[in-house]
């Protein structure tokens, strides 16, 4: 008797200790501005709508609540969430060593990604970032060029069909180059997505992408026996198996490889020299070499992150900055006229060299506009670890935070004019005193993207390509497109241009 005396107690003592520490968090959250919510489901019933009305929904409420202080909450169910999107609001978490887990919406990626350097927490996250920060130094970057500038060969070819069309999207083209650049400088393997549209991996990379998406927006589908009763579940397993077969095999194979290499004393140094590395052989090198051995399973999900995130984000960053170009044409002269600089002439097909896609400063500027007005990835969300401090409002821990990076691109008082295209915003003399946090396209703080510069790169050889080959031209205005704020900021119904040979 004494026993469940006890344990009543025990009991009892927890849900006081709970129902405290829930008022606390209800007191604190009410303080912060943002529309009224409904006991239980919150504001579900708002935000539960599809990808691109979710989008818009999310900039609704920051201009009705958050406009002034650069925050606002909202309730998804019994969960609260904050939307931060002023530099001031945004540089407290990201900039934080204290906030570093990403929010619970990332559990989704975790059947495909594992828990990698993006979806990884606490010791295993920096143990990780330890490892992959080295795969990114100048000499690989350097080495990977020559992929970059051969897919980009590529796929100048293969848009050529479309000179003298009307109106084409041009994202799926974009799309399939980068999917080609990414597995062969990942995984060091050749998967001619620009060539075979409908390879059985090519197409289980866009279905799982799809298939997280809808999952992330769609409240029924997160408890996971929910979901395992639905038919999308079935497709989900398929999509894993096809992703994880793949990676395996290549892991298993490089693996065996190098084992062998090194026990015949070949040097890393005489192995560079010859084959060109990819992040798959960096990595199994490290962990052998490092005393830290790493198994297959971790390899892969580095590499399948590597692949998650180096390919619809670069596509997003480099589909958007040709269509801007396409609307603004006297800036896309610009452009021509810096590659005419650095070739001699812009008819010129040959690759360009690590140096002179260096050297492509005006190029840069205008993709970095573009990222500030269509950022790669909209919402950043981190877990509030503790409680926290913004502005004046105390947010208690427990709570989701989520970056709305186009908005806080937005801020007239750091981008005047903000929705004008305008790349002379990052002029050396136009960034003097910019707060570090208002430009986060590749989010900032411990937790900033390792892969920008390979991204910059990548985009910079693509885009040169293109633009020595074609005039772009828009056929649509950016007022007429519908944005969907899915992992990666799209057009709902593509980006239409039209080509002509220079």
């Amino acid at each position: 008797m004494d026993i469940f005396l006890i344990i009543a107690l025990i009991g009892i003592a927890w849900l006081i200790s709970w129902y405290r520490s829930r008022r606390r968090i209800l007191k604190l959250i009410a303080e912060i501005p943002g529309p009224p919510s409904l006991p239980l489901i919150g504001n579900t019933i708002e935000l539960n709508v599809d990808h691109d009305e979710l989008f818009q929904r999310l900039m609704g409420m920051r201009l009705l609540w958050g406009q002034s202080e650069g925050i606002n909450k909202a309730w998804l169910g019994t969960a609260p969430y904050i939307f931060v999107s002023k530099a001031s609001t945004v540089e407290p978490i990201l900039g934080s060593n204290r906030h570093l887990d990403k929010s619970h919406d990332y559990r989704f990626l975790h059947p495909w990604l594992g828990t990698g350097l993006l979806t990884s927490s606490g010791k295993k996250w920096h143990f990780r970032r330890k490892i992959l920060t080295p795969t990114f130094h100048f000499k690989i970057l350097e080495d990977f060029t020559e992929v970059f500038t051969e897919q980009a060969e590529i796929l100048v070819e293969k848009i050529s069909k479309e000179v003298g069309n009307e109106s084409f999207d041009i994202f799926p083209y974009i799309n399939h180059c980068a999917l080609d650049i990414i597995c062969e400088t990942a995984m060091g393997r050749r998967i001619f997505a620009q060539n075979d549209t409908e390879s059985i991996y090519v197409k289980a990379v866009y279905e799982i992408v799809g298939i997280v998406q809808t999952r992330q927006a769609t409240l029924w589908y997160h408890p996971d026996w929910l979901f395992q009763l639905t038919a999308l579940y079935k497709k989900h397993q398929n999509c894993i198996r096809v992703l994880h077969d793949f990676s395996n095999k290549v892991i298993s194979e490089r693996r065996s490889d190098i084992e062998q290499k090194l026990m015949e004393d070949e040097s890393l140094g005489e192995q560079r020299g010859g084959k060109r590395l990819a992040f798959l052989d960096l990595l199994i090198e490290a962990s052998l070499q490092g005393g830290h051995v790493l198994s297959d399973e971790d390899i892969r999900e580095e590499v399948d992150t590597f692949m998650f995130e180096g390919h619809d984000t670069t596509s997003s960053a480099i589909s958007w900055t040709l269509f801007l170009l396409g609307c603004h044409r006297e800036i896309q002269e610009k452009v021509v006229a810096e590659q005419k600089e650095i070739f001699g002439q812009v008819g010129d097909e040959r690759r360009p060299t690590f140096r002179e896609l260096q050297n492509m400063k005006y190029l840069e500027r205008c993709i970095k506009e573009a990222l500030r007005l269509y950022p790669s990835v909209p919402l950043l969300a981190r877990q509030i670890s503790e409680d926290i401090q913004i502005g004046k409002y105390l947010v208690p821990r427990g709570t989701t935070a989520i970056v709305v990076v186009p908005m806080l691109h937005r801020d007239p008082d750091i981008f005047p004019n903000p929705e004008c295209f305008n790349p002379d915003r990052f002029l050396p003399e136009n960034m003097v005193g910019r707060h570090p946090y208002s430009y986060i396209p590749f989010s900032a703080g411990p937790r900033n993207c390792i892969g920008q510069k390979f991204a910059i790169l990548e985009e910079k050889a693509v885009l040169s390509g293109l633009l020595r080959k074609y005039k772009i031209i828009a056929t649509q205005r950016r007022e007429d497109i519908t944005l969907t704020g899915e992992l990666v900021i799209k057009a709902k119904y593509g980006l239409k241009v039209k080509i002509e040979l220079r």
